[in-house]
């Protein structure tokens, strides 16, 4: 193995990360993306190059070797391909976070997606050469930055609160109407999880927020569709709520539900809100809060910021309950941290046993 390979700064596997820098691995097989994306990293003072790799066989004999935290991972590469290889990058990864770098267009969202719901944790737009800007490096190394602090903190095992009522605010006490699920950074795979262990006769409809572009839409739609075993839709303006369908927020706007001659409808709202996220959990639960007279359970799966507290806070007011990712599963404990830590949560759990909590409540009497 070479310095060029494996820098000297990155730790054998199994030693734990006690530098306070992330420690990330390039898996590139173009060495321009190699060269830029090493220059970046060398150029960020909380960030440290560990290994690179010019395709995902490589990829998985360095991570043998080494310790990460962060992966940057191509997935259109000559022979397994990054997708291919992902189930196996991320078991011998030891907790470390998959950032797909991704084209737009319609056949790398087809594969970015489907590395989402596979466990990869991020996606970010790779640049041509000549577009790797001051604010595509600040973004790339903010969003590295995020997701390696999460990945250093579950491998040190910092204690958190395991408490797995979390803080009692009680269940819903109407008959829920609505499930409304919302999720940014690592959400995808959880919500899969999730709607995986749900029965397909669950007849309330399930509103969806997730923080992606608009181009990847229809394939995160199709995802759903395949571990919900139900239909889901891209919300257009007018569209009725559909009982036992998923309406998933467009990449340009946020969903809103009101009601039209007694029926829920969905609007597409564009105003900008005060977390800045497009299309955004907030108005999404504040809608349906006063559209279903509080008859709603929220749940807050992983993601950076605190897009949903605002409407969590609406849906517990009006008398719904709000379910949350705990830290252990989350890619990245934000989204669900902010909400648990305003006291909005009836319970912090894992996306398999989420499942189980929405069909053991009151809600589920009349899905059995």
């Amino acid at each position: 193995m070479t310095g060029a390979d494996i820098n000297q700064t990155g730790q054998r596997h199994g030693d734990r990360n006690q530098t306070g820098t992330i420690r990330v691995m390039i898996v590139d097989d173009s060495l321009i993306a190699r060269t830029v994306l090493r220059k970046m990293i060398e150029q960020t003072t909380d960030l440290v190059l560990s290994a690179m790799a010019n395709c995902a066989e490589d990829a998985i004999e360095k991570l043998a070797q080494v310790e990460v935290d962060v992966i940057l991972l191509d997935l259109e590469m000559p022979g397994m391909g990054g997708l291919a290889a992902l189930p196996e990058i991320l078991a011998l990864a030891g907790g470390a976070r998959v950032i797909v770098i991704s084209s737009l267009t319609t056949e790398g969202a087809e594969a970015t997606v489907a590395a989402l719901s596979m466990g990869a944790t991020d996606t970010i737009l790779k640049p041509r050469p000549s577009e790797f800007t001051s604010d595509y490096r600040s973004e790339l190394a903010t969003r590295i930055r995020a997701i390696g602090i999460s990945s250093i903190e579950i491998n040190r095992a910092i204690p958190v609160r395991s408490d797995k009522t979390g803080t009692k605010t009680g269940m819903v006490q109407k008959p829920v109407r609505a499930i409304a699920i919302g999720a940014s950074t690592g959400g995808i795979h959880s919500m899969c999880q999730m709607l995986n262990d749900l029965p397909a006769s669950m007849d309330q409809p399930i509103l969806v927020s997730q923080h992606l572009p608009s181009s990847f839409m229809p394939v995160f739609a199709r995802q759903l569709e395949i571990a919900s075993s139900r239909t889901a839709r891209i919300a257009k303006d007018g569209m009725p709520v559909v009982s036992g369908e998923i309406l998933i927020a467009p990449g340009d706007g946020h969903l809103i539900i009101e009601l039209k001659d007694g029926r829920p409808v969905a609007r597409i709202a564009r105003h900008t809100v005060p977390n800045g996220c497009c299309p955004s959990v907030d108005p999404m639960l504040e809608s349906l809060a006063k559209c279903y007279d509080g008859a709603v359970l929220g749940i807050i799966l992983s993601g950076m910021g605190r897009d949903g507290v605002l409407g969590a806070r609406c849906v517990v007011d009006a008398g719904g309950a709000i379910l949350v990712q705990d830290r252990d599963t989350s890619a990245v404990w934000g989204m669900p941290r902010a909400v648990a830590e305003e006291g909005l949560a009836s319970a912090i759990l894992s996306p398999e046993d989420l499942a189980i909590r929405i069909l053991s409540s009151r809600a589920a009497t009349k899905w059995a």
